[in-house]
């Protein structure tokens, strides 16, 4: 046979997953940050900020874990403990984490400013919006009623622990694609302020939007970002960008009142027959 005929998608975007800290609440990603460093420090162990943020985006657990494995803090255990971290001191570290991370969520439950009009323009487009987090279930039940009471709930959320692993797994997508009922993978867009949580669209197949100024890269709520010198601020930016651009993000933006103009890129590019 001389000619072979591929399927193609070349309708429009069907629906949209956000990530929680940093995409839609909590500016600067600070709730769970400031808890990793509390849970450390009770363990005579201090950490860094940086420290503290470099696994973002994974399950709470996996992120205790991470730190942990981490050579300038498995080196300070050793000098409190006289040992290496274990998954034992994971585990203990995890079950302080839970009670201090729900005591504190709704500190930082404010919504980033565009984020009400952003999802207004997901949903005049026809588009379901679901949601993926590295947060517990115990604490997205807290979170969900907080967000509810600024105006912004989400068709569908799933959580790490509803599915087999976190990010950069894709599986949180998946189930959000089937609670929604959307298909195909291309169809959808995923939007996060981490590199875990742009790979884990990225492994789903999806379009990927990573927010720079926002969330988790800079760590910086928005009074500390107004306060930058525009070099500063620059630099940060470029950092962010160039990041989440290695890791493979399609588009890298602002933050999530920046989303609506891209998805109007994005629909173009399917109409064309492009894939992510």
């Amino acid at each position: 046979m001389e000619f072979f005929f591929q399927r193609q998608y070349r309708g429009p975007l069907k629906g949209i997953l956000l990530d929680w800290a940093g995409t839609t609440m909590d500016y600067g990603c600070y709730a769970p940050a400031v808890v990793f460093i509390e849970v450390y420090k009770r363990k005579g162990v201090p950490i860094s900020v940086d420290e503290a943020r470099a696994p973002m985006g994974a399950h709470k657990k996996v992120h205790i874990r991470k730190i942990s494995q981490t050579p300038a803090v498995a080196g300070r255990w050793q000098e409190a403990h006289g040992r290496r971290p274990n998954e034992d001191d994971v585990e203990a570290m995890f079950r302080e984490f839970v009670p201090l991370q729900l005591a504190c969520l709704a500190d930082y439950a404010d919504l980033i400013p565009g984020t009400l009009e952003a999802v207004a323009d997901f949903r005049r487009r026809g588009m379901k919006v679901g949601s993926t987090t590295g947060y517990t279930g115990d604490m997205m039940k807290l979170l969900l009623s907080e967000a509810k009471k600024r105006g912004y709930e989400p068709d569908s959320t799933v959580c790490a622990t509803d599915v087999p692993a976190g990010r950069p797994e894709p599986w949180m997508c998946l189930q959000n694609a089937m609670n929604l009922g959307v298909y195909p993978m291309e169809a959808l867009v995923k939007v996060d302020d981490t590199l875990p949580g742009i790979e884990e669209g990225l492994n789903a197949g999806m379009w990927t939007i990573g927010l720079a100024k926002t969330g988790n890269e800079i760590g910086l709520n928005e009074v500390e970002i107004g306060q930058l010198a525009p070099d500063d601020l620059k630099a940060k930016l470029a950092r962010a960008c160039t990041r989440m651009a290695k890791c493979g993000a399609h588009y890298v933006v602002d933050g999530i009142e920046d989303v609506p103009a891209v998805l109007d890129d994005i629909n173009a590019r399917l109409a064309r027959g492009e894939r992510p």
